[in-house]
């Protein structure tokens, strides 16, 4: 969902700059691209860890929750998005959505998004399901989301959309295949195990999967 359905990785990066920079700290690429994916006590230990911020877990979420409440309900959906989803769901084709989020914070972030995201028949909000014990990059997320699908449909035969280095390496090591739509600044050399990698959802061609072309 974040950064490659919605605007949030933005969001994110404005919230946890906003408390880094309270201690003269700054929250720079490279550990956004470290913490992408993760659950929120996970990328909350890792930021506290990598700037040294003297706050413990909960005060670093408490401080951040209180952010993001104003920011989350301003996310906008990106580019290509949209048409994807609307296409895949009209053609019967069953769709997912694995989330590292918390029920709290999919509420904010969807808000004004929820015609969009009820096309989504399963949701798998990785902080806040029990079976999702570890963030990504372990596979828990993708091996919960697909066992919600009446099908149990092969790993295999799972096509994932990331836009994370950890959602990638989360996405192969369930043995799915996973299209990359990433952050320009990434470096792609890094996320070699991605199945394909587009600049954005607006270039995916639904074909090259087996699935039904926008013409078809």
């Amino acid at each position: 969902m974040d950064g490659l359905i919605l605007n949030t990785e933005d969001l994110y990066t404005l919230g946890f700059q906003e408390v880094a920079s309270r201690y003269g700290k700054e929250f720079t690429f490279s550990l956004k691209c470290k913490i992408m994916g993760q659950q929120s006590k996970e990328f909350a230990e890792s930021i506290i860890e990598a700037l040294e911020l003297p706050l413990s877990v909960n005060e670093f979420l408490i401080e951040t929750r209180k952010i993001f409440n104003d920011l989350f309900p301003l996310s906008t959906v990106l580019p290509g998005v949209e048409r994807v989803i609307r296409h895949l769901s009209s053609c019967k084709i069953p769709i997912g959505l694995a989330t590292s989020s918390s029920q709290e914070t999919y509420d904010l972030k969807t808000k004004n998004h929820t015609e969009l995201f009820d096309l989504f028949t399963y949701k798998t909000l990785g902080s806040s399901d029990p079976s999702v014990k570890r963030g990504k990059p372990h596979p828990d997320i993708f091996y919960a989301a697909a066992a919600k699908f009446p099908e149990k449909p092969e790993p295999q035969n799972c096509l994932v959309f990331e836009d994370s280095i950890n959602g990638v390496k989360a996405a192969h090591a369930a043995g799915m295949q996973v299209v990359l739509v990433p952050d320009p600044r990434l470096d792609r050399t890094l996320v070699s195990e991605a199945t394909l990698i587009i600049d954005s959802m607006e270039d995916f061609k639904p074909e090259l999967f087996g699935l039904p072309s926008f013409d078809g």
